[in-house]
């Protein structure tokens, strides 16, 4: 890694130091750990200043002095817990390839000119591949997630329009089957808000029973989707909240049209229907 790489991927500092310039092939060999790789072999300690081995060619054996602790990247997949890093300055272990990221305000394809032509001007014969925007390389590693969730997304989409109408449907009916009872109280004093709320309320305890027991249910079959989820519990609490609420305000809204016909009704004609 060169000195630079932290600042440029915003991976945040939570102790010790950066790499440097005066981190050369001359002075002492150092590296840079993740917190991860922190915890699990430093735990209840400061890992600052501690010795380890980097077990990668071309210089395993080589001992190291850890001068600074960076928080985790998931640089595998972002489903993927991420795992114990150490971080070494290039100039102390230099391989045959490597990877340039470069931030700019650039579109992608003059960033790339650029960066060929930089290469280029160091060694004419040096290979350029796989030039991409960040962007881009975050968008095919989580395609087929994409993919998934837009299926569910669908999916859950025509699931709430049909519960919509089919709780449309079934108060709409049961109003029409009340239009005598309606007609009475009516008769008898009743106001159209009385009215209105007796077919909300019959209606908003329906939806409530049901939504009682569809996250019972959720929370039964949440395991099942617990590895298409990445930084959220597949019981996230908040999830829930949001989605009870747009539930039930899709049930009352569904309720809210034949509770507005049924307040509507004349109580003369509501007393001779049969």
């Amino acid at each position: 890694m060169s000195p630079g790489y932290f600042h440029v991927m915003r991976i945040p500092l939570l102790r010790g130091r950066f790499f440097s310039e005066q981190d050369s092939p001359s002075n002492p060999n150092v590296a840079i750990i993740s917190e991860t790789l922190a915890q699990r072999y430093f735990a209840n300690q400061d890992p600052i200043g501690k010795q380890m081995r980097f077990g990668f060619p071309p210089n395993g054996n080589v001992s190291r002095e850890v001068v600074g602790v960076v928080g985790d990247v998931r640089d595998v997949a972002l489903s993927q817990k991420p795992g114990p890093v150490m971080y070494v300055p290039f100039v102390q272990a230099p391989l045959y390839g490597g990877e340039v990221v470069v931030r700019t305000s650039l579109s992608a394809s003059s960033a790339a000119a650029a960066i060929r032509q930089a290469v280029h001007s160091i060694d004419k014969d040096l290979p350029v591949t796989d030039v991409g925007s960040f962007k881009d390389t975050l968008g095919q590693s989580v395609s087929r997630e994409r993919f998934r969730t837009f299926l569910l997304g669908s999916f859950s989409a025509i699931a709430l329009v049909l519960a919509a109408v089919g709780i449309f449907g079934v108060i709409s009916y049961s109003a029409s089957q009340r239009t005598r009872e309606i007609g009475i109280r009516m008769a008898l004093g009743a106001q159209r808000r009385d009215v209105l709320h007796l077919i909300l309320g019959q209606g908003a305890k329906l939806a409530l029973l049901g939504l009682s027991i569809g996250i019972v249910l959720a929370l039964l079959l949440t395991r099942f989707i617990a590895s298409l989820l990445f930084s959220i519990s597949a019981t996230d609490p908040l999830t829930f909240g949001a989605v009870a609420i747009v539930l039930l305000g899709v049930a009352v809204t569904a309720c809210y049209i034949p509770a507005r016909r049924a307040m509507r009704v004349d109580p003369m004609v509501a007393l001779r229907c049969q």
